[in-house]
């Protein structure tokens, strides 16, 4: 971010935790604040009605949530939700949107990000619709892996049946078809990355346009 957009937001940041399941952004309420995050995953899950749930935004430290402030809207049209605790920088939507016009050069900046995560998105609703669970599985394992630093990634069977839109049996036979590859090791609560090569060879092409498109438009993304 150009220093001069920065300088605009930092009298108003502050900093919070993260805890597991914390509420972002609730559909059809004005979003209250934006967060950038600086450690944890924040999902942005899209849901029915009649209450099926699938995730269709993946944001760690690399983004904030609230894009829609960006887009020129008070509302998100997707609950998220904090899906591996950590932190963030929060900024108060009345600041935010001040920055926003006071600065062409933030607005323009923040809308690529936007743009990065519209393309992961549209890439997540081909690889439901055409890939095997496992392969599926595999993508968003790396998709994790990327922002958060080591390989342990603290996870529950019920919590990936949600961000994947599938039953928690098919969940436990997915992760035991990778674990029997090699490429995981699954406790109770816990995922390991034992093989990240093998885990981009078995998401079958479903992983790394998005993150090119990120690097293309912003920067790098790794916690390694």
């Amino acid at each position: 971010m150009p220093a001069d957009d920065l300088a605009l937001l930092e009298p108003h940041m502050r900093r919070c935790e993260l805890p597991l399941r914390m509420m972002l952004a609730t559909p059809g309420i004005p979003i209250e604040a934006v967060y950038f995050i600086e450690q944890g995953i924040g999902s942005v899950v899209a849901s029915t009605a009649s209450g099926h749930e699938a995730e269709v935004g993946f944001i760690g430290f690399e983004g904030m949530t609230g894009s829609s402030l960006v887009m020129g809207d008070d509302r998100a049209p997707h609950a998220c939700y904090v899906q591996l605790e950590g932190d963030a920088i929060r900024i108060e939507a009345g600041a935010f949107n001040a920055a926003l016009a006071a600065s062409a050069t933030l607005r323009m900046f923040l809308l690529r990000f936007v743009n990065a995560l519209q393309t992961q998105a549209g890439c997540t609703a081909l690889v439901n619709a055409r890939l095997k669970l496992e392969e599926r599985l595999a993508r968003w394992l790396l998709m994790c892996d990327d922002r958060v630093p080591g390989e342990h990634l603290a996870i529950t069977h019920e919590f990936l049946a949600i961000m994947l839109g599938v039953r928690r049996p098919g969940v436990t036979v997915a992760l035991q078809l990778l674990e029997g590859r090699a490429l995981i090791r699954a406790r109770r609560g816990e995922i390991v990355i034992r093989d990240r090569a093998g885990l981009i060879e078995l998401a079958n092409g479903s992983y790394g346009e998005p993150e090119a498109e990120y690097v293309r438009l912003i920067g790098e993304i790794s916690a390694a």
